[in-house]
């Protein structure tokens, strides 16, 4: 199964389809419209102002396609998503091109405009949906038939192991082999040919066997020493459904069998991901730019302000546990600033004058909007830590590496609604506001969070 290859199929597809429903559409608009300017129809399709917005309409619709989420994953598509997929993605970029595209001059009558709307609707719906679906339904006889199947690694060799294979085979998955946690590479109950090695050798069981994901079959806490471990690897990681498991904190996005969770991915729909996304690079490139004299001003009075650097730097752990150098202005003097961990407490004797008052209404936070910019972070998200007071917190509170699912943000619900924290405990209580903000994702909320930052930011409430 390559996912890159049949993505690449949907999205050259789609692009054959809008471009061949364009020059349908043109067929029609100059029988109605364009016969009045244009003496033949060969000098209208073939006139450079009429290709060059046929090629952007057709490059249009993939942007449309892109926003709603299509192509993310292009296996394990159902006949009902796709139908709704498509349907909404047509209606939404039909209108926008009516508005665009076609409402540019007034036609001998307005009637003509519902029949350009409704014609391009109906062509570029059934061109589409009628393209995507037998495509679809080629992938979904490959894999019922065996040619395409999906690999599973499954990390355990107990009980839980055999109950979650139990569950694949019925569902018509491949088992390739398991993996011992722990450095067990014998078992009971599982044949010792089954057990490709332990956890330590999951690089080489993936050099030598393609795999799909991995299956966490590791009850309680066990699996939380492997997270991080998993996330390198770039493929999704699953445990059972269990109200008994922490991480059953996420939520099932399928009725499916087998009732598996994906503890690499977060809430957000598909389509809320690729517009979060497209956003978070819009809005920042576009705060970078503005900000720019706010930026020079700064700088020069962090400069003045004490000896040493104007930015400060420090790694912090983000999406999917990698590092990455978090910025802010300097608001703490640069010999102290260079000690080991340390939070940050109220009126704390190491903050400047000048950075206490940025710190009061968070400007030491705007340079984050280059780690947006970077793809490090997002505008909301949960606060990026140090790794040393994220191994102190997940030993109280395991769960917190769901929050690695999303990026990290400049601003988020818990330091809305809690604030700074000054010491791991209080982390910890804010964990509740970000796991809060985990379960309940959504572009709205991402909108309310930013409308409570900014109110804080002018209220000067920032510590």
């Amino acid at each position: 199964m390559n996912k890159r290859r049949q993505r690449t199929k949907y999205i050259g597809l789609d692009f054959l389809t809008a471009y061949v429903t364009w020059l349908l559409f043109n067929l029609l608009r100059f029988s109605n419209v364009a016969r009045y300017e244009f003496d033949t129809l060969s000098g209208f399709l073939f006139n450079q102002h009429v290709m060059t917005v046929q090629l952007l309409v057709s490059l249009f619709w993939l942007g449309i396609y892109f926003l709603s989420g299509y192509y993310n994953k292009p296996f394990g598509k159902s006949w009902i998503s796709e139908l709704f997929s498509t349907l909404i993605s047509v209606i939404i970029g039909s209108v926008m091109i009516l508005f665009i595209v076609i409402l540019n001059k007034l036609p001998p009558s307005f009637e003509i405009y519902y029949r350009f709307y409704f014609s391009l609707f109906i062509i570029q719906f059934v061109l589409t949906y009628t393209v995507r679906a037998a495509v679809t339904y080629h992938a979904s006889r490959k894999s019922k038939s065996g040619e395409w199947i999906e690999n599973i690694l499954i990390i355990g060799t107990g009980g839980e192991a055999v109950k979650i294979r139990q569950y694949l085979d019925k569902a018509g998955y491949h088992i390739i082999g398991f993996a011992g946690e722990d450095g067990m590479s014998a078992s009971p109950i599982i044949q010792p040919h089954e057990i490709l090695g332990t956890t330590d050798d999951i690089p080489g069981i993936l050099q030598h066997h393609q795999v799909d994901e991995i299956v966490v079959a590791v009850k309680g806490l066990g699996v939380v020493p492997l997270l991080y471990q998993f996330y390198m690897y770039r493929i999704p990681v699953k445990v059972l459904a269990d109200k008994h498991n922490f991480l059953s904190k996420a939520k099932v996005k399928s009725i499916d069998s087998p009732p598996l969770i994906d503890i690499t991915e977060n809430n957000f729909s598909e389509a809320e991901k690729n517009i979060k996304w497209m956003l978070d690079k819009v809005i920042s490139f576009v705060m970078l730019i503005l900000f720019s004299p706010l930026y020079l001003y700064l700088s020069i009075r962090v400069k003045r302000s004490s000896p040493g650097p104007v930015f400060f730097r420090q790694e912090r752990i983000g999406y999917r546990g990698k590092p990455f150098t978090i910025y802010k202005f300097r608001t703490m003097y640069s010999d102290i600033s260079k000690q080991g961990p340390l939070l940050t407490a109220r009126d704390d004797k190491r903050v400047t004058p000048f950075g206490r008052f940025m710190r009061k209404y968070r400007l030491d936070e705007i340079p984050q909007f280059w780690n947006v910019l970077r793809g490090d972070m997002s505008l909301v998200g949960p606060r990026p830590e140090q790794r040393f007071y994220i191994e102190q917190i997940v030993r109280k509170a395991p769960y917190y590496y769901l929050l690695h699912n999303v990026r990290p943000g400049i601003t988020s619900w818990g330091m809305v609604k809690y604030g700074y924290a000054e010491t791991v405990d209080k982390m910890i209580e804010r964990l509740d506001y970000d796991i809060l903000y985990y379960e309940n994702m959504s572009l709205v909320l991402d909108i309310k969070i930013l409308l409570y930052t900014i109110q804080i930011v002018f209220s000067g409430k920032g510590v």
